[in-house]
């Protein structure tokens, strides 16, 4: 079927349609263009310091007023804890949360790495976690020197509430346990 016919009712719809809005005018679109948001500024000096904080927050020179060593197992409990959280941390009562190992690194290195993982497991709510400092075989006298610094430094912080050498299972002498404040 051809269609050679021009539909009449569509033009009647076009000219009604151009009838209805021959005098009208386009309206001027009225739009408020604003500015896009500017990002915050990032707070460098803030996080500056806050490195610095946590480097100048341990010191290799630490005496602790008294250790729970024997030998060389690295045995620690804060003053006022009881001793019955070493003899579960040193069983394994508590799951590892979280772990680090820091063969390889520097003393320097070693110690804002330690710092930064023990505030990141804080703020996670973290309470047991895993430092794998190494059996210094691989320093040049063949004896752990991340393993004293290590102790000390946890000492110095206050979320640590106690640390034991790891179990073998777990590392060994090359690491150690660490009990920290819910």
């Amino acid at each position: 079927m051809t269609n050679d016919v021009p539909n009449t009712e569509d033009d009647d719809d076009i000219h009604l349609f151009h009838e209805a809005v021959k005098g009208a005018r386009p309206v001027a679109p009225k739009r408020i263009l604003h500015a896009p948001k500017k990002p915050k500024p990032i707070p460098r000096q803030l996080i500056r310091d806050e490195q610095q904080a946590l480097v100048d927050s341990l010191s290799d020179n630490y005496i602790p007023a008294h250790e729970l060593e024997s030998g060389e197992e690295l045995l620690y409990l804060r003053d006022g804890q009881s001793p019955v959280i070493l003899s579960k941390l040193r069983r394994g009562h508590w799951v590892v949360q979280a772990h680090i190992d820091l063969h390889g690194l520097i003393s320097d290195e070693a110690r804002l790495y330690v710092s930064e993982f023990i505030a990141d497991c804080k703020k996670r709510g973290l309470r047991c976690i895993r430092i794998v400092h190494g059996k210094g075989l691989g320093s040049r006298n063949k004896e752990p020197v991340l393993k004293h610094k290590l102790r000390n430094w946890l000492m110095q912080k206050d979320e640590v509430i106690a640390y034991a050498q790891a179990r073998q299972t777990d590392g060994g002498s090359g690491a150690v346990i660490v009990l920290l404040k819910a």
